[in-house]
């Protein structure tokens, strides 16, 4: 099969032949027709995570995938080959991603069934930003009515979390350059939109002069965000900010658990959220994709792969 491999620390991304998996007891080998860009993944090709969890080379990165079912592998019993699924290639080490034709991931998490009314596409670029969006929302535990100044708004994430927090009767306030930027976080039902290369404490504080009641840190100096809480506001973070470092604050670590991967699908297919892709790139152009997702984009830089014929799909024994 094809994928994109970093074949050894501090090597560049290519496109090359490597072997297809195969699905080991429990697991389940999905032929990838979508994915995306996630800032864990430029993480890992940047090198950031060396030192944090176990990278094994040659490394193929690559979170988010939809596709169908190729094969399952012994005691799988809640998908059979041919059916349609989505998810995070969730895995104990870094290595065996999802930015390839075919990728093995372990039925318990991380994957489901897509259903009806949601485009390949779509689910591609859902998985992980949709369950750290959940999450985020869940752990501030937003309440209509109340304030949110989300800080790095114009990424997949913020984008979801936009949608969602002005669902349940929130004020939005969302960071973003003036111009597209601003626009495109409007549309999205930001209430009102401040410039991150200003003074950020200054345009929130004339908003919302006595603070905020939640904060979502996905960029941005921490330190002036949590300065514009309530005294019983509450900041939750992508970045790895706890409450070891700010009283209240919750690190997230998304969990795509099936409970949550369905609940974003079925949102999905309602029409209650959508997924912005910005642009979309072949599995060749991975590598420009992440110079561009460096550079910065709004939403999602989605990846199409073009599979092959595929080999005999059958349920493995």
């Amino acid at each position: 099969m094809r994928a994109v491999v970093l074949a050894e620390p501090g090597g560049g991304p290519m496109l090359i032949e490597v072997p297809t998996p195969e699905p080991g007891a429990g697991e389940v080998l999905v032929r990838v027709q979508a994915s995306s860009l996630n800032g864990f993944d430029v993480s890992v090709l940047a090198g950031h995570m060396a030192g944090m969890m176990d990278h094994r080379f040659p490394l193929v990165p690559g979170m988010d995938f939809a596709g169908t079912v190729a094969a399952v592998g012994d005691s799988v019993t809640r998908f059979a080959v041919g059916d349609p699924v989505f998810g995070v290639a969730v895995k104990p080490f870094v290595g065996e991603g999802a930015f390839a034709e075919y990728v093995v991931v372990g039925e318990a998490l991380g994957v489901v069934v897509r259903p009806e009314g949601v485009d390949v596409a779509a689910a591609g670029a859902l998985g992980l930003a949709g369950t750290a969006a959940v999450d985020a929302l869940d752990a501030v535990a937003l309440q209509a009515g109340e304030t949110i100044l989300i800080s790095g708004a114009t990424g997949g994430v913020g984008a979801l979390v936009i949608q969602y927090a002005a669902a349940a009767g929130a004020t939005v306030i969302a960071t973003a350059r003036p111009g597209a930027a601003a626009d495109f976080v409007r549309g999205l039902g930001a209430s009102n939109v401040v410039d991150h290369t200003g003074d950020v404490a200054a345009q929130v504080r004339a908003i919302s002069p006595d603070g905020v009641n939640a904060v979502l840190h996905l960029a941005g100096d921490v330190e002036v965000l949590c300065g514009l809480l309530t005294e019983t506001g509450r900041i939750a973070s992508t970045r790895g900010i706890g409450p070891d470092q700010y009283q209240n604050a919750t690190a997230i670590r998304a969990n795509p658990t099936e409970a949550t991967l369905e609940r974003l699908a079925a949102d999905v297919a309602a029409g209650r959220i959508t997924v912005p892709i910005s642009h979309t790139y072949t599995l060749a152009d991975v590598p420009d994709a992440l110079a561009d997702f460096t550079a910065g984009t709004i939403g999602k830089l989605a990846v199409t792969v073009a599979s092959p014929t595929s080999p005999t799909e059958s349920r493995s024994s």
